[in-house]
């Protein structure tokens, strides 16, 4: 079977002048995508073929180490970042070396900051674009459109993702696949990750569950992809057939754009089909009148939209139905996407008769398909209940009497730690540690600290020098403090204000107790200023590692 996929992309490679893509795709780390990349490349040499190796992430797997013998590596870049040097692969020199092949590992990468490009795939439209083929990894949670249903499945927030439109390009994607007993018993056994990682890995997102969700995703996106390029490239058709373009409605009130895009992307997907996504934009809404927030907003779901592979069109008009189907009627548009609201109409209104947008799409739009996306967040009936359930125990006192008295003896505040190994957005980071302290408080409701956390960082910044951040919130219903200590020796990044910082302490705390809320704050500006903590904490390697200063410096100061 290799060998005819080998075989395949090789007579591709011959017969085109334009750089060609092909990708291997798996459901997790570990499942053999590069070995199988490194496997090809040799057989292309074999060939006769100029196949080398921009970039490879062995991650210390002897096996596929020893792959990579006898293969020509293009030396990376040195780029230093904050005083600690990082080697990326140089794009400039694979371009110039001009190879008929180059073996791209982990295409959904991010580059550190001053690379010739913020993301590796932009690297590889670089060298496609030179006429240079290339063969890439990646995992199915990298890929945009999936990123709501990774996370239902999963529970994992994914940081770095490849627009769809990048995955559609490719001439070839290949499924690397094992299963996941056999997934599992390689972590064990060492060959996944170093020594000392592989137990935190199975604890955490190698759970049996999230792999066979991930699995079945994989499947289910290569079987699409082998199901597009079955039909072929779709014959110009007659004006009489039926419409067949999809398209999404969006506005300055959409809800969840982001996760309505993706959806309309799926669809289009599975259909083989072109898509739009079209804002209507009301007479009112001149850019002066305009929120700022809500034009960055908007800003960012347009270039998504791009991103995800869809044609942008910006509409005006005060009337939404009348514009959305005239603009459907004339780009031939069978299918029609819109978000739920979530909200229905005042009484005064229905009274009157008055229909909802919705029921007005439906009633009008003659022979068009109108898909209704329940987009809103899938657990916000379930956070909703938390959250209610939070402030009842609040009402009732549930704090108090003997488990009050065992809270004011308790130590200041309970700590968790996190280590980062690549640049994070200043939102990323407090969401991350969030998280954290949600996992391990199971009491507190994400979206009741979410919101608190964000009045805060609208009142001012939390940026202190150029190492230290603090987002912190006082929240109804806690006895005594929690903090989480974030590191990321690459930095942390508040893109609006351009601060940055190394490490960030994320605090909450009881809003009955102003007293603890000083108490830690004077506590986190010691720690801070000790250089001697800071350089400790930047060493650092692990998060066990990061506990231990942390426990250490309290310790010798007894709090």
């Amino acid at each position: 079977m290799e060998e005819n996929r080998a075989d395949s992309f090789l007579r591709m490679i011959r017969r085109s002048r334009q750089g060609r893509l092909k990708i291997y795709l798996g459901y997790c780390a570990g499942v053999g995508k590069t070995f199988q990349m490194l496997l090809e490349a040799k057989r292309l040499r074999q060939q006769g073929i100029d196949a080398v190796v921009g970039m490879v992430e062995t991650h210390g797997r002897q096996e596929t180490e020893a792959l990579l013998e006898h293969l020509e590596i293009i030396p990376r870049r040195a780029l230093t970042y904050r005083g600690i040097e990082i080697t990326e692969m140089d794009t400039e020199a694979i371009i110039r070396r001009n190879p008929a092949v180059v073996l791209v590992d982990e295409l959904a990468h991010t580059n550190v900051p001053g690379s010739r490009n913020a993301k590796r795939y932009q690297d590889v439209e670089e060298i496609l674009a030179a006429g240079i083929h290339v063969v890439s990894t990646l995992n199915i949670q990298h890929i945009e459109s999936l990123y709501e249903t990774v996370e239902r499945a999963t529970g994992v927030r994914v940081r770095e993702r490849v627009p769809d439109k990048i995955v559609m390009q490719a001439d070839q994607l290949v499924n690397v696949d094992i299963a996941t007993e056999d997934l599992l018993q390689r972590l064990k056994e060492g060959k996944v990750y170093l020594a000392g990682k592989s137990q935190s890995a199975l604890s955490n997102f190698f759970i049996q569950d999230n792999l066979e969700q991930l699995r079945e995703l994989t499947l289910r996106e290569v079987a699409a992809q082998i199901d597009s390029s079955r039909r072929g490239p779709m014959q110009e058709e007659s004006p009489s057939n039926s419409p067949d373009q999809v398209m999404v409605c969006l506005s300055s009130r959409t809800e969840n754009s982001a996760a309505l895009l993706r959806y309309a992307s799926r669809i289009a997907g599975r259909l083989n089909r072109n898509w739009y996504a079209v804002y209507v934009q009301k007479f009112s809404e001149r850019p002066e009148l305009i929120d700022a927030g809500i034009q960055r907003k908007m800003s960012n779901t347009l270039t998504l939209a791009r991103q995800l592979g869809a044609t942008v069109f910006i509409y005006k008009g005060n009337d939404l139905v009348a514009t959305v189907l005239q603009f459907a009627r004339e780009y031939r548009v069978g299918h029609i996407v819109v978000g739920n609201p979530g909200r229905s109409l005042p009484l005064w209104q229905r009274m009157l008769g008055k229909p909802t947008m919705i029921e007005r799409l439906l009633r009008e739009s003659h022979g068009i398909t109108i898909v209704v996306a329940d987009i809103r967040q899938a657990a916000e009936e379930q956070k909703t209940r938390r959250a209610t359930d939070y402030l009842k125990d609040i009402r009732n006192n549930l704090f108090t009497g003997k488990r009050a008295e065992q809270e004011r003896d308790a130590p200041l505040f309970h700590a968790n730690v996190q280590l980062w190994k690549e640049v994070l957005e200043k939102d990323a980071a407090i969401r991350e540690l969030l998280q954290v302290i949600c996992d391990t408080h199971p009491g507190i409701p994400f979206d009741y600290a979410w919101r608190a956390l964000l009045e805060r960082e609208k009142q001012g910044a939390t940026f202190i020098g150029e190492e230290i951040a603090i987002p912190h919130a006082r929240l109804e219903g806690l006895d005594s403090p929690l903090l989480a200590i974030g590191v990321s020796k690459l930095g942390i990044i508040d893109s609006a204000s351009g601060n940055t910082a190394t490490i960030m302490f994320l605090m909450l705390s009881p809003l009955s107790r102003p007293d603890s809320h000083v108490k830690l704050l004077g506590m986190i500006s010691k720690m801070a200023s000790d250089s001697q903590w800071r350089a400790a904490m930047s060493r650092a390697t692990t998060p066990i590692e990061l506990l231990q200063i942390v426990r250490q410096w309290l310790a010798e100061r007894k709090v």
